[in-house]
């Protein structure tokens, strides 16, 4: 299983990157990034840490672990600028939190993003046709996300996103440990998405591009 959206007590998760890593390994995991929410103000002292902790994991658990970051609640025209810095200061999976209707995030956060060359949309809420067709384009991959307040147009998003053909990838949004995938919880977030079960080999494979991306 791979997960690039997750995140640790350097933001808002609960676990260090080594208790979360470990943890996803136990369950499974080939491949995991830490990503967690940034802006202006802690980009680099985050960024910085994950990147020292993705290196002695990555060795020391053998499972790949991807230094990341969610730009979170970033004012739109900024995100493009704030993507090369990310990955100058050793992002490897940069997201983007993008505008769920389960938060009042900045409008046109979507389409910055996607124009971006990001490498991950996460929970878009009403993605619109022109955000799924221009992340076609640049290959963003589009989150169908295992968070329930965000998920809620997860099955809008995959139809959007289908018919544009943009590509799909789940991954959980970690906060907390029962949080992490499961069989059982990939069934059901694909089946509440209208998506058969063997479309999550479609949606890890789209995940490895990512991963292979940075090796």
């Amino acid at each position: 299983m791979i997960d690039l959206h997750t995140h640790t007590f350097f933001s808002d998760g609960v676990l260090s990157p080594f208790e979360l890593v470990y943890r996803a390994k136990s369950n499974g995991y080939s491949a995991i990034a830490l990503t967690d929410h940034i802006d202006y103000s802690n980009m680099e002292f985050v960024i910085s840490n994950i990147v020292k902790a993705a290196k002695i994991l990555t060795e020391s658990y053998g499972i790949f672990v991807l230094p990341g970051a969610e730009l979170t609640y970033i004012p739109p025209k900024l995100i493009k600028c704030m993507v090369k810095e990310c990955r100058k200061l050793g992002a490897k999976v940069v997201v983007v939190h993008g505008e769920t209707i389960d938060e009042v995030v900045p409008s046109e956060t979507n389409i910055y993003a996607v124009e971006a060359y990001v490498d991950i949309l996460a929970h878009p809420g009403h993605l619109s046709e022109k955000e799924a067709e221009i992340a076609a384009k640049n290959n963003v991959k589009i989150e169908i996300t295992t968070r329930r307040a965000h998920g809620v147009t997860n099955r809008e998003v995959a139809e959007v996103a289908l018919k544009k053909k943009a590509k799909l990838i789940l991954d959980t949004d970690t906060h907390n440990p029962e949080n992490l995938l499961t069989k059982e919880l990939i069934a059901h977030v694909l089946s509440e998405s209208n998506l058969p079960i063997y479309y999550y080999d479609v949606m890890q494979k789209n995940a490895l591009e990512i991963v292979n991306g940075c090796c």
